[in-house]
């Protein structure tokens, strides 16, 4: 999927490339997740399975031949009685009149069990379907849940580098985020200092000593917070990784800056055509099909051959005397079912109805969701755009009230407000530029734009 995405042009001009020694990038943590992600696994071994059923699907347009063999020992049971005298003694005392001479001696009637006391019966039988709709609806249904099984994880596939990219992004977010703390806190703790110095040597009150020392001990607790948000992104990461949850991460320099400009065009049918989600919804559509098409057959009449080859007898012995050979042709029709099969078509009919109301409903869902997404983008770029002029406001105010406060002609509140403005900005900044990168990672999914290896 995600073929011929030449309408598609993101201009990257203000990305820096990677270092030649950083061997672990985001498309390398991509790969490793998509190889170890254990929720994968499990639809990859689902596809599996699935493939396994639709082979014993195709295997029911093979011969069944299987060796039978049966010993029987029997005793008791119904006896069968033979009148051979009340048949025979007639006529041979008729004879032996005619005659004048007794040659003919009056015989018993006999009796033998139905049973025989010993039997056996060794054949190979070969049953083939002629003309069987169930075996051949049977393999196509099992062939698009097949299809519909390997959407579903080409889905999860998809769906695991948007989260892998949105972690990753979010983990940049934290470590950039704890540089600022540090920055700040340099600038506050010099902060602390000057304005003990003047205290000391009485040029300011006390009072600025502790408003000093407080916005020191704000940004500790800003600290511990963004320690724990770091923390707990790189675990996550390492999660989705089914790494340990402390492995070190490696940051990719790519993504310190953004691009500026996308260009749509049919962006939103793209994604209808190339989604697997519909994928797998079409192909539950086509399994309805059959089953309605297979119902509807079920009126007509089946043809199977039957072979018979073996051996029959008292004793296991197996010669020209006692072997045999049927072969047989079996057709069925089945005629009345009390209506069962009729409703079975109606089901059908209703479950395709509804495969078919899915489907559409899904289709404009994505449409929504490509558009909804492309327009995020353009939003998240426009942020970053505005954050950025803020904050080289809020630096050049800094730097003159900074300059102003140093001479003495600007308040420590004034310092202060400069101060919380500009790093505000530079946070904000940060979290704009990163929320940018998950925005398009998003896009990359709901319009699936991504590049997996084993596409053309």
């Amino acid at each position: 999927m995600c073929k011929n995405r030449h309408f598609i042009m993101v201009l990257l001009s203000g990305l820096a490339l990677s270092s030649a020694g950083q061997e672990e990038t985001l498309d390398h943590y991509i790969h490793m997740g998509l190889e170890n992600n254990l929720a994968l696994k499990q639809k990859e071994v689902n596809y599996q399975k699935s493939m396994e059923v639709l082979k014993q699907a195709k295997a029911l347009f093979f011969p069944d031949i299987s060796l039978n063999a049966r010993y029987t020992a029997a005793e008791g049971g119904r006896i069968i009685d033979f009148p051979v005298g009340t048949m025979l003694n007639p006529v041979y005392q008729s004879l032996n009149y005619l005659l004048g001479q007794d040659l003919f001696p009056d015989i018993e009637n006999m009796e033998f069990a139905f049973y025989r006391p010993t039997e056996h019966e060794t054949k190979i039988r070969l049953a083939q379907p002629i003309v069987d709709t169930k075996i051949i609806y049977n393999q196509k249904i099992n062939k698009e849940l097949t299809r519909a099984i390997k959407a579903d994880a080409g889905a999860y596939k998809r769906q695991l580098v948007a989260e892998i990219k949105t972690a990753y992004f979010n983990y940049l977010k934290t470590v950039k985020l704890l540089q600022l703390v540090d920055d700040t806190r340099d600038l506050l703790e010099e902060n602390v200092r000057v304005n003990e110095s003047l205290f000391a040597n009485n040029v300011v009150t006390i009072d600025n000593v502790y408003r000093s020392r407080a916005e020191l001990s704000k940004l500790e607790r800003q600290a511990a917070e963004a320690r724990k948000n770091h923390e707990v992104a790189r675990s996550y990461f390492n999660f989705l990784l089914n790494r340990p949850f402390e492995t070190a991460i490696l940051a990719d320099i790519r993504y310190d800056s953004i691009s500026e400009t996308l260009l749509l065009d049919d962006l939103a049918e793209y994604a209808v055509v190339n989604r697997e989600e519909l994928e797998m919804l079409r192909s539950y559509r086509r399994v309805a099909e059959n089953n309605l098409s297979m119902n509807q057959m079920n009126k007509w009449p089946n043809l199977y051959a039957v072979v018979d080859y073996g051996f029959q007898g008292r004793h296991y012995e197996f010669n020209m005397r006692q072997d045999y050979l049927f072969a047989s042709l079996i057709f069925r029709w089945d005629l009345f079912h009390g209506f069962q099969n009729k409703a079975k078509i109606g089901e059908a009919r209703i479950e395709q109805q509804l495969r078919n109301t899915q489907l559409e409903e899904a289709e404009k869902q994505i449409r929504l969701e490509a558009i909804g997404a492309h327009y995020d983008l353009i939003a998240s770029a426009e942020s970053v755009k505005a954050s950025t002029e803020e904050l080289l406001s809020a630096k050049n105010a800094f730097r003159v009230i900074n300059h102003k406060y140093g001479e003495g002609q600007a308040t420590l509140i004034e310092f202060i407000d400069a101060r919380s403005t500009m790093t505000q900005a530079e946070m904000l900044l940060i979290i704009s530029k990163y929320d940018f990168h998950i925005k398009y990672a998003e896009l990359e999914r709901v319009a699936c734009l991504y590049p997996f290896e084993n596409e053309q």
